[in-house]
């Protein structure tokens, strides 16, 4: 059977059909939009820090969320060095309510937890979480927080092991950090002197809250035959890389730090996991979360990605001379 339309009747059925697009298009556009906060513990200035964030932002794309599309990202750029600030920046990111917030460090989750325990949490780095009260356990978090590890205390034992690879002569080593920064500096300290009695080396703790004192510190060490410096993980230390690297050269120490821009930056060696790798894991933990995963039943996770770099032009500085067996080992040989 034929079925036959008039011009007029043909005219109101397109019609119709033309006003329904643009009510569409605007539902579409009038979708909920997502907010995640962002609290980092460093100066927005700092490239290493917006290279973490690119990181993160990057991930959220891939699992489709797009930025001022369907999500929203407010950042808070805490810096390591003024604890009243990250109050201040905590407490503003909490009022602003959020969906989610990925926090940088183990202060700035402790500094969001104090003004929140029922907005999502994802830390991108994290030393101790559960001695540090975050989780109940690695397997079952039990709160409102979740993230992801980025060293064990054990790590201690081998970065020093690793010094004293590469600079066999080197008899003392201080290990030194910003205790408001590391508040879980002890389950590195440990391993950090029963690794070195093992090796029959002098274990320094020395904490530090600016460069000022940082410098005291390897000045003092320098002036010591066969010493060497392990920079402990802390937002403070990742912060002045490049002026740690600077001095360890200008007093001609050898040094060994988790950050591989360290060794970029001119320190003799480093040994970590890839940390731009967890803030692209934290965004799938982000996506999980914005679509009903609660963080109490995400795990804890443990970092899968470790990188051992050498700087040859630092070694040779130095007057070293690296084994081939610790540089067949590296992922990556400045020189």
């Amino acid at each position: 059977m034929t079925v036959t339309i008039g011009r007029r009747e043909l005219l109101a059925v397109l019609g119709g059909v033309a006003a329904a697009w643009p009510l569409a298009a605007r539902a579409q556009q009038t979708g909920r939009v997502r907010r995640i906060g962002v609290l980092m513990m460093y100066a927005e200035s700092d490239a290493q820090a917006q290279n973490l964030v690119a990181v993160f932002r990057e991930g959220l794309r891939q699992l489709g969320w797009l930025e001022d599309h369907n999500v929203r990202l407010d950042y808070r750029w805490a810096t390591s060095d003024s604890e009243t600030i990250q109050r201040l920046f905590a407490r503003e990111l909490v009022a602003l309510q959020p969906d989610l917030i990925l926090s940088s460090s183990t202060p700035t989750t402790a500094l969001l937890l104090q003004q929140t325990r029922s907005i999502p949490i994802i830390f991108a780095t994290g030393s101790d979480p559960v001695g540090s009260g975050f989780v109940a356990s690695f397997a079952r978090p039990g709160g409102n927080v979740t993230g992801f590890l980025n060293f064990e205390g054990s790590m201690a034992g081998k970065w020093l092991e690793l010094l004293k690879e590469i600079a066999p002569r080197v008899a003392r080593v201080a290990i030194f950090f910003n205790p408001s920064a590391a508040p879980y500096a002890q389950i590195f300290l440990n391993p950090f002197k029963a690794a070195a009695a093992s090796l029959g080396m002098q274990a320094i703790v020395a904490p530090v809250r600016d460069m000022t004192e940082l410098d005291t510190v390897i000045a003092a060490q320098a002036r010591d035959p066969n010493s060497g410096l392990m920079v402990m993980p802390d937002g403070f230390m990742f912060a002045h890389l490049a002026e740690i690297a600077s001095l360890a050269a200008r007093y001609r120490l050898p040094a060994v730090s988790s950050y591989r821009a360290f060794a970029k930056a001119g320190g003799l060696l480093s040994y970590g996991n890839d940390i731009p790798d967890n803030y692209r894991r934290a965004a799938a933990y982000a996506d999980r979360i914005l679509k009903g995963e609660k963080p109490s039943e995400l795990p804890v996770q443990f970092p899968v990605k470790f990188e051992l770099v050498i700087n040859l032009n630092t070694a040779r500085a130095l007057g070293l001379e690296v084994p081939p067996t610790l540089l067949a080992r590296a992922d990556e040989v400045i020189e």
